[in-house]
């Protein structure tokens, strides 16, 4: 059976995606992109992976976060969305915000890992033969490399925008002062960095308490989360527990023994706010996120169409009460 030809909606633009913009620079990011870092790789089929996609700019998602070894199979991820750029997605390229990253392990050797020039270099040009692109629009260090110095990865991010080969640079999980340093070395080079990509949620604070969302904003750059639901923690997956098949079940990113009685009772609380929301207890964690514009965008991951459907369902409702913050925050922080 052959596909039919992919036309995208024409009320992509209607259907109630928000865009906000990204630091102090031009760029506009709808509030929820999506991640591929799981269930696009080639262990996946390419028919839910199309249709994921497919509906993701249907309803005005214009960002995809990819990244080298995201699959798994390492690049694979890249290649699916290569693969539907190809077939789909190439008349409507410039209406997308397409990122990949690199500085995880990617291949062999010494070469093939953290954040020097070569490395970067060589993974960028591998992502674009991956994805069918010319150029993708922001390209991110993927972690801070403690061992390069950090003139020479962020020289590389300024050459590869010189070059042509990205739009805009951004940084991914960078302590704060190694982050202050990318901020001031990039502006300097008249590259300034666009972005933060960090893990942000409810439970997951971190980056909030160490003052790297402010930090952002102060220095004029955006910030994208990703996780927002803590690897699913915060669905109603595991309001009575651990089901069979979910990730806590496997066990490779989410421990089952993080799943703990104690958890247990705070996410059913949680899910009674939610539920006197009118929104499932993803939606408001998502929500939660969107409340104001210190985060720009929220990266989500999905498994099925119905899946995603459900998160662009947090847009119908961000705002908050100041009773419902303190209840959230009681029951998350103590």
């Amino acid at each position: 059976m052959i596909n039919p030809p992919y036309y995208a909606s024409d009320n992509r633009y209607e259907n109630g995606m928000e865009y906000e913009r990204c630091g102090r620079s031009g760029l506009l990011l709808p509030r929820i992109s999506l991640g591929l870092w799981h269930n696009f790789g080639d262990v996946n089929t390419l028919d839910n992976s199309r249709k994921m996609l497919h509906f993701a700019f249907d309803n005005g998602i214009t960002c995809f976060d990819l990244a080298n070894n995201y699959g798994p199979s390492y690049g694979s991820a890249e290649e699916t969305f290569g693969r539907v750029m190809k077939s789909s997605f190439m008349p409507y390229r410039d209406e997308m915000v397409i990122t990949t990253k690199a500085g995880h392990d990617m291949w062999p050797g010494p070469y093939g890992n953290w954040g020097s020039r070569k490395y970067l270099f060589a993974s960028l040009h591998q992502s674009l033969s991956r994805m069918n692109l010319e150029y993708v629009d922001i390209f991110y260090s993927h972690r801070f490399d403690p061992e390069t110095p950090m003139e020479e990865t962020l020289q590389a991010l300024v050459d590869i925008v010189r070059q042509g080969k990205a739009l805009y640079v951004g940084i991914s999980q960078w302590p704060y002062e190694a982050s202050q340093f990318a901020y001031d070395y990039l502006k300097e080079h008249d590259t300034p960095c666009l972005i933060y990509q960090g893990r942000y949620n409810m439970i997951d604070r971190d980056k909030e308490r160490e003052g790297i969302v402010r930090q952002a904003a102060e220095n004029g750059v955006g910030f994208t989360a990703f996780s927002p639901l803590e690897q699913g923690i915060l669905t109603d997956r595991y309001l009575n527990g651990i089901p069979e098949g979910s990730r806590a079940s496997v066990g490779k990113f989410l421990k089952p023994e993080m799943i703990t009685p104690r958890l247990v009772g705070k996410l059913k609380e949680l899910n009674s706010i939610a539920g006197k929301r009118g929104q499932t207890l993803a939606e408001m964690a998502l929500a939660w996120l969107l409340k104001d514009n210190s985060v720009t965008s929220v990266i989500v991951g999905s498994s099925s169409v119905n899946q995603l459907k459900d998160s662009l369902g947090a847009l119908r409702n961000t705002a908050f009460s100041r009773e419902e913050l303190d209840d959230i925050d009681r029951i998350i922080l103590s």
